[in-house]
């Protein structure tokens, strides 16, 4: 009997975890480990920030999932992962609970990240200054103080609202774009868009980039970029782009900033939800003699070193699509795996830039959501084959994997928008398409409409649906 660990129950984790629990779940001993008992819709909790969607719409319990497909399932925090032995230690949610060991043959880390605030002075939650909605409780903390504000403009107040990343090497601009795009939609709803200035203020180096060196596309004839598209959505919004800058430290109402020439500056705020940088998840990789052995297993960042190659200038590694992993399979334990945000990219994807100062100006390369999933299935997969005949036989690396992102611009369904973004690949490959910047002209693909909004509330529906694995779920795609 094969034995196999998943540690993080995200997009990648529990996708993962579906396909091994449905493979092998009867004959093997499948176990997933999460800090929460629950699955968390993240895409959603843009809608939670604003208070347009109740938070337990995007929330399933993972143990009545799990128990469908003979999986374990351990709420609570992995400590240590003890590669030589082949265990992970995990202490359980429930009070008094004593740390279990759970032995494995094949373990895949899928810990989604850990929300980097402390890299910024004054920034998040627990500082009181900015929000975030990059967790549940967050969500609900970020929309109780956005309508403060908002209460604030209907008593006739002018507001001004902030919403970005929070340090240079941020990444999600995406859950940015979306929530300052429904912010606008909802406090034009509510008749108060007049008493707000809204300001995006980004660590990328132009409007569109995302941590993919942008897209353009062909539209209508004409070739547009991603930059130009974003700049005409905030034109007709009236929200100020802000790009180029990485916020150094927060205070009370105010971010501190430095722009790519190395300039300083402050923005001024009356509501502010930052995204922080994102490091790996704290685990111990303890030897067979207690010693550390995590320069094996993880970069200086925590994240899962993979199959990739490393350590290539920027140049080197823009021209080598083979450069970016494809199995997800750490080089010195052969039978542990990275999925999701847990595995460490080869390189960032757009330009890296230092400004004069040395504060790095890099969108980190986003590795969530459909990336994820894609991710996630691909590992699961290939643990199936390793416990059937010993062989994988699945492999897709970021420069041959195709994602789709559709980006609410406003939730309602009779004029509410979204901007659709088909990517091919995901990393760009100049060797396959030299003259349409690395990708698929026929693939690629911007637009923005109505449908879009239709089509970003199937997707929450269809995909809560797959992820609680009823009936149909693998004819789903990730």
């Amino acid at each position: 009997m094969a034995r196999i660990c998943v540690i993080g129950a995200g997009f990648a984790g529990h996708t993962a975890a579906l396909y091994l629990g449905d493979k092998l779940g009867r004959d093997h001993q499948v176990t997933v480990i999460n800090r929460t008992p629950d699955f968390v819709y993240i895409p959603s909790l843009v809608w939670v920030g604003i208070d347009r969607m109740d938070i337990g719409k995007t929330l399933f319990d993972l143990e009545k999932v799990y128990r469908k497909l003979n999986v374990v399932f351990i709420a609570g925090k992995a400590t240590e992962v003890h590669p030589d032995e082949q265990f992970v230690m995990a202490v359980p949610n429930a009070e008094g609970s004593q740390p279990v060991q759970v032995d494995y043959d094949y373990l895949l880390i899928a810990t989604g990240p850990k929300l980097d605030f402390e890299a910024t002075p004054g920034l998040g939650p627990a500082a009181g200054n900015t929000w975030s909605i990059c967790s549940p409780p967050h969500a609900l903390e970020a929309r109780d103080h956005y309508l403060e504000a908002v209460s604030r403009m209907e008593k006739g107040e002018r507001q001004r609202i902030v919403i970005g990343t929070g340090h240079g090497a941020a990444t999600c601009q995406g859950a940015a774009l979306e929530y300052i795009s429904n912010i606008h939609k909802d406090l034009v709803r509510r008749n108060v868009r007049t008493k707000c200035d809204l300001a995006y203020l980004s660590n990328e180096p132009a409007l569109g980039d995302f941590g993919i060196r942008g897209l353009s596309v062909k539209h209508r004839g004409k070739r547009t970029t991603a930059e130009d598209f974003i700049s005409a959505v905030f034109k007709d919004f009236e929200i100020e782009p802000l790009v180029g800058r990485g916020v150094t430290e927060v205070d009370t109402g105010v971010a501190g900033w430095q722009d790519m020439e190395g300039n300083s500056g402050e923005t001024k705020f009356d509501y502010a939800m930052l995204i922080p940088r994102f490091l790996g998840q704290p685990l111990k990789f303890l030897g067979a003699e207690g010693q550390d052995v995590s320069d094996k297993i993880v970069n200086a960042a925590g994240f899962v070193s993979v199959d990739g190659i490393y350590g290539l200038d920027y140049e080197t590694l823009a021209g080598n699509p083979d450069a970016w992993p494809a199995v997800y399979q750490n080089p010195n334990y052969r039978n542990i795996f990275a999925a999701g945000i847990a595995f460490a990219p080869p390189g960032p994807i757009s330009r890296p830039h230092v400004n004069p100062n040395g504060i790095p100006m890099s969108p980190a390369p986003p590795r969530t959501g459909m990336v994820s999933g894609v991710i996630g299935r691909i590992v699961a997969l290939n643990i199936i084959d390793l416990v059937k005949d010993g062989r994988m036989t699945h492999s897709e690396r970021m420069t041959e994997m195709a994602a789709a992102c559709i980006a609410s611009m406003g939730d309602s369904l009779w004029d509410g928008s979204a901007a659709v973004i088909m990517v091919y690949p995901v990393v760009p490959d100049n060797r396959r398409y030299p003259n349409d910047e690395g990708r698929d002209p026929f693939v690629t693909h911007l637009e923005m409409g109505l449908a879009g909004a239709w089509m970003k509330r199937m997707i929450h529906t269809t995909f809560m649906h797959k992820l609680q694995g009823r009936i149909g779920w693998k004819i789903i795609p990730e």
